[in-house]
């Protein structure tokens, strides 16, 4: 099954993409879209036979909501509105560090980074929700 995860923000929104095996997460794009955002995301499920939605969850380190969690719940509903495919909810703490942390081993410019972190932290928020399957 593809999978596109959406580690999505206020100000830029993370995407990456697996494979039909479930085995490679890939980093896909980062946008500053806000208002095309949906359409963006509609395009990409149609394009490249997209079959689910696992969308990044921002919780508190003690598991708690936050004003982010509630921004992110609404767009959960947004998608759910305009795309017929399943839903996931992924809870995403520590995959913006896991991201850095990834990024810093590459010779990249800082600002280079900073324009790829989101969609790796997608990446990674997708290959935890796919850990997490395979153990089921």
């Amino acid at each position: 099954m593809r999978y596109l995860a959406i580690d999505y923000g206020n100000k830029r929104t993370g995407l990456a993409i697996c494979d039909s095996a479930e085995t490679l997460a890939t980093p896909l794009a980062v946008t500053r879209e806000q208002k095309g955002l949906l359409r963006k995301i509609a395009d990409i499920v149609k394009n490249e036979n997209v079959e689910a939605i696992v969308l990044g969850l921002p919780l508190s380190m003690d598991g708690s909501e936050s004003s982010q969690t509630r921004r992110v719940l609404d767009f959960a509903e947004q998608l759910k509105q305009h795309l017929d495919i399943p839903l996931h909810l992924q809870d995403e703490r520590l995959s913006s560090f896991s991201a850095e942390r990834e990024l810093a081993l590459g010779k990249l410019t800082r600002g280079k980074k900073r324009k790829r972190l989101d969609a790796v932290a997608a990446a990674a928020i997708l290959e935890a929700f796919l850990q997490a399957k395979s153990q089921d």
